[in-house]
């Protein structure tokens, strides 16, 4: 019973020491978004005794936050939308499907998670040059897909092994087309899964850097990411207040996003966890 207790006992408390190192970074930034420079100089840890919001219009104005969060929304809906599309038709031909070859098929996904994407990064550059997509949103967001391809096929494959096959054979006897039997029967099957899915890739498409800042030339085609970015520039003021107010208007959207689908996200990952 003793050694159970103290058991208990360290493991809160080395998930409140964990807790608190996640969650402080997100403090620093909360309360000194409302600081002036000078106040977060003096002492960043202190409470603010006086709130700044000035530091929120100079953040959305110097980062051109309104064009900025329009691109990023752009981004990560297309790009979730191609990936969801993609990878729902190949997890139900590898995990619902038998044919030949598809154990080489499982592996070169696994694999392609494993490549870097700065391997491409020179040879695609060379080629959207060519093609004039430099700038180019809509080409940025097929990129993001393809980087985010192989871990999504890989998802799905496992939440369409979960569904009976049995379902789909009773489909096909009462005259079903594979359209019909998964737009009306295997997709909202797997529905939370597509739900940790899209959570997953919104979340990589509003964070990505590498990518965006590689092939989005021009500040009319900036993310909000890269536009926070522009406030470290030379024609803007260093102010660390502002530069903590616009993190909080980046971080704030999408912590509520995660917030609103966490219950569907967790459902999701738990129904999709499988033994082969």
């Amino acid at each position: 019973m003793k050694q159970s207790k103290w058991s208990q006992i360290l493991q809160w408390t080395l998930i409140v020491i964990m807790v608190i190192v996640s969650l402080f970074p997100l403090y620093l930034v909360l309360i000194n978004a409302f600081k002036s420079h000078a106040d977060i100089v003096a002492n960043p840890l202190s409470f603010p005794l006086e709130l700044y919001w000035q530091n929120f219009t100079k953040a959305w104005k110097n980062g051109h936050f309104g064009q900025g969060f329009l691109n990023s929304l752009r981004l990560a809906a297309i790009t979730a939308l191609i990936v969801l599309t993609a990878s729902s038709l190949a997890g139900y031909v590898l995990g619902m499907k038998k044919f030949r070859g598809q154990k080489l098929v499982h592996v070169y996904f696994l694999m392609a998670m494993t490549v870097p994407v700065q391997l491409f990064l020179f040879p695609l550059y060379g080629a959207l040059a060519k093609l004039g997509l430099i700038g180019s949103v809509y080409a940025v967001c097929f990129i993001i897909a393809a980087v985010n391809m192989p871990l999504a096929v890989m998802l799905m494959r496992t939440f369409f092994m979960k569904v009976p096959v049995q379902i789909e054979e009773a489909a096909r006897l009462d005259g079903a087309s594979t359209f019909q039997l998964l737009t009306r029967i295997v997709i909202p099957m797997v529905r939370p899964g597509m739900i940790t899915v899209a959570v997953l890739i919104i979340l990589n498409a509003w964070n990505e850097y590498l990518i965006s800042s590689t092939f989005l030339q021009g500040e009319e085609n900036f993310t909000v990411t890269l536009g926070y970015l522009t406030l470290n520039g030379a024609s803007v003021t260093f102010d660390q207040g502002m530069k903590m107010a616009g993190a909080l208007m980046i971080i704030v959207p999408i912590l509520i996003f995660f917030l609103s689908l966490q219950r569907y996200f967790v459902d999701g990952l738990a129904n999709g966890s499988l033994k082969e």
